[in-house]
């Protein structure tokens, strides 16, 4: 098979696999680009499958990719549950699978599959947003953009879950909004375009990030180069946050190749702090009953006084529960996540 003139990345979360069988019944056999694909999953599911589900819809060849296989053109590669989807130049292109860190608490992470494809080739790559919960992608398009290729969203009206959509229609310019039922004729049209003259000069920073998530851990030399140090730590293994400095998006890394968006980190901060919370709940619940059992045992002012200290524990648990209860105040919308094995 040829090498690909295009690359088109897809990223997707709940609602996914519907959204895709959709688009890809779209896309000819005859299509001159490659089709990388995001889609969140459970590390439990059975990739394989997930792949034969779309091949079952599509004139493309719907392939599972091993470690180092061929980008080829008129194929569809499907990111392994648990493992990120990279493309790698060389000799020729192709792709990596790895067990690198997070990006946005997922992996695989579209934002890393749309780098990595922005750094190899540039503006000749079209990235592709679907329905999904909360902020992967939106990054990853705004890379895409920067290197001079095209970002495009699902109209967020049709998609089952429009976060993802709105995320990136909130932060990143994007070139075309449009519902499932005309994307694949776009894709055709676009990848079906004269490969630019110029190319598209690739940020230093994006090739930084870039070699960082293949080599799977960095350091914290090679972070300093496109981040500054702020008084924030990692939520998935504790170590010191950068910001990173380029961009429009602000987003955040750690040196062992941890990356969030701020909204993905600003969401795991209010869950950390909604478990604590419970967690102080449940000490209060103890004293509580730990109080109790020594008034039971205890006569006259010591008993009176436990007693005193215990009605003021129970003022403060059913503060804290119905602070809890009423998610609205912590800071959020007080929802909790659904991911598409929910």
């Amino acid at each position: 098979m040829p090498a690909p003139s295009h690359l088109i990345v897809i990223g997707t979360s709940a609602g996914g696999m519907p959204a895709l069988v959709q688009l890809v019944a779209q896309l000819p056999a005859t299509l001159p680009a490659a089709v990388l694909v995001v889609q969140h999953f459970a590390p439990e599911s059975d990739g394989q499958q997930l792949a034969d589900r779309l091949a079952r819809h599509t004139a493309l060849p719907c392939r599972l990719p091993a470690d180092g296989d061929l980008i080829e053109a008129g194929t569809l590669y499907l990111a392994p549950p648990d493992r990120h989807l990279l493309a790698k130049d060389g000799s020729t292109p192709h792709l990596l699978v790895t067990k690198g860190p997070r990006e946005n608490h997922y992996r695989p992470a579209a934002d890393a599959l749309f780098r990595s494809a922005a750094v190899v080739f540039g503006s000749r790559v079209v990235g592709v947003v679907l329905t999904g919960m909360l902020h992967d992608g939106t990054a990853g398009l705004e890379f895409i953009k920067r290197c001079g290729g095209v970002a495009i969203v699902q109209d967020p009206h049709e998609a089952e879950y429009a976060s993802m959509p709105e995320s990136a229609l909130r932060n990143v310019d994007i070139d075309y909004v449009v519902p499932l039922n005309e994307m694949g004729a776009l894709l055709v049209e676009i990848t079906a375009r004269r490969t630019p003259d110029r190319k598209t000069e690739v940020p230093e920073d994006l090739k930084q990030e870039a070699a960082i998530a293949e080599r799977v851990v960095g350091t914290t030399d090679e972070v300093l180069r496109i981040a500054h140090p702020v008084p924030l730590t990692c939520p998935d293994c504790g170590g010191s946050l950068f910001e990173v400095e380029h961009g429009t998006l602000l987003r955040y890394r750690c040196h062992t190749g941890h990356a969030f968006t701020a909204d993905a980190l600003l969401h795991s901060a209010q869950q950390s702090l909604e478990e604590t919370m419970w967690v102080a709940l449940r000490m209060m619940e103890e004293r509580k009953n730990l109080l109790s059992n020594i008034a039971a045992r205890g006569q006259g002012p010591y008993s009176v006084q436990q007693e005193e200290r215990i009605e003021e524990m129970k003022k403060h648990i059913n503060r804290l529960r119905e602070f809890l209860l009423n998610g609205g105040n912590m800071g959020g919308n007080g929802s909790t996540a659904v991911t598409p094995e929910d």
